[in-house]
């Protein structure tokens, strides 16, 4: 009887150790409930008691833990971005809205009509002699179309 009652005392010894150093080592995103220091407390101050509470409630599992990963290589995120007709759909409206675009800039009814120069006048051989041509009617000074003073 008091040999299992030893067996027994070490075996809740070296249980209520691991739990403590297990609480202790976890970091502080796997402790569930209270704080860590919290838990540390319970599971010193109630050696077997804490030590299950520990394991049981206390302790979050790897395996509930959400893995991260980037979002291209998450299939879930991937799907909820829709099919790739959906893009190829989009894509081919904006082309047919720039098509619409581009013809509305040649429609003849949105261009202004080119101006032409009117044309110099040519210049007067009197005698022999070569003479500027004469002031235009509609008011420039020189040949060039230049109004004000020619320097």
């Amino acid at each position: 009887m008091a040999r299992a009652l030893l067996i027994g005392g070490l075996v809740a010894a070296v249980f209520w150790v691991f739990t403590i150093v297990d609480c202790a080592v976890q970091p502080p995103t796997r402790h569930r409930g209270v704080s860590k220091p919290a838990w540390i407390a319970i599971v010193v101050l109630i050696p077997v008691l804490g030590g299950l509470l520990w394991l049981t409630v206390g302790r979050v599992r790897q395996s509930q833990i959400a893995a991260r990963r980037a979002p291209d290589d998450d299939p879930e995120f991937l799907g909820k971005l829709g099919a790739r007709s959906d893009q190829d759909e989009r894509i081919r409206r904006l082309e047919e809205e720039l098509a619409l675009l581009d013809s509305e800039d040649d429609d003849p009814r949105w261009s202004t009509p080119p101006v032409s120069e009117p044309e110099p006048p040519s210049p007067r051989i009197v005698d022999g002699k070569t003479e500027p041509p004469a002031p235009r009617a509609d008011g420039d000074d020189d040949a060039r179309g230049q109004r004000g003073a020619v320097g």
